[in-house]
């Protein structure tokens, strides 16, 4: 099976700063892939050079197979309908209500009339599970899980096949974050989505992923959780045996 995300010998640099130094990392159709590393190590810096938004040193960032790289910024936005993003704190315009936040990609990027933009975003509202009366709501009106599922509605506006997710449970209760946890894992399955999360959350990571991916000297060791649990790099030992790490193991009877 090919990568539908194939990252090779990608470089990036800030000044004298190397955040990548010859990363390797595909993600393959139909999977959930987790990326952690310690802060700094660029994981944010990985995602916007997969998403166009930032234009690395060297190397070939290929989705669907095309390759980013060799594009302009008229034709990184034309493929952007292949993916759906969820940045950090969901990043919805506080000026907007839910509907319109949801309905903006669906009229940048689709011909139709306002009352189909609006009926097409209504329905990806209830996809996410958010009740009719959150439409017409402003994002500092809802929940802490509320705006992720808002958000995550506007990541699936143009019905990608890859979805990104940048910290997507940071800052929510358990179970809040575990309700989400559930909804990204019944939308890859229902919709067939491929998903590359950032997290920092031991529950997701162990719950949701297929695989994780490792983010350690500015390159990516990835594998299953099992195989990381046997890895003896310092930093890779460190978070999955540390404390937080051997609670969410132990309550999942992961050894």
């Amino acid at each position: 099976m090919k990568p539908i995300v194939e990252i090779k010998n990608l470089h990036n640099r800030f000044g004298r700063h190397v955040v990548h130094d010859g990363l390797d990392f595909a993600v393959y159709p139909g999977e959930i892939v987790g990326l952690v590393g310690g802060t700094g190590a660029g994981k944010t810096v990985l995602l916007k050079s997969i998403i166009g938004l930032h234009r690395p040193k060297s190397g070939t960032v290929t989705i669907n197979g095309k390759n980013i790289m060799r594009m302009n910024k008229a034709q990184v936005l034309a493929t952007q309908r292949l993916w759906g993003v969820l940045f950090q704190n969901g990043a919805l315009f506080s000026s907007l209500n839910v509907r319109d936040n949801v309905a903006m990609p669906i009229k940048e990027f689709i011909a139709v009339n306002e009352e189909q933009a609006q009926e097409l975003a209504e329905m990806k509202i209830e996809l996410v599970g958010l009740p009719p009366e959150a439409r017409d709501k402003l994002p500092s009106e809802l929940s802490g899980g509320m705006v992720r599922r808002a958000a995550l509605a506007r990541a699936l506006a143009l019905d990608p096949k890859i979805l990104f997710l940048d910290e997507p449970t940071s800052g929510l209760d358990p179970i809040s974050a575990s309700m989400f946890d559930d909804l990204i894992r019944k939308m890859a399955k229902n919709l067939g989505l491929t998903v590359m999360i950032i997290t920092h959350d031991l529950d997701t990571l162990f719950s949701t992923c297929d695989r994780i991916a490792v983010m350690v000297d500015k390159k990516i060791k990835t594998g299953t959780l099992k195989e990381h649990l046997k890895d003896k790099h310092p930093w890779i030992h460190d978070y999955f045996h540390g404390p937080r790490a051997r609670a969410v193991l132990a309550a999942k009877n992961v050894h």
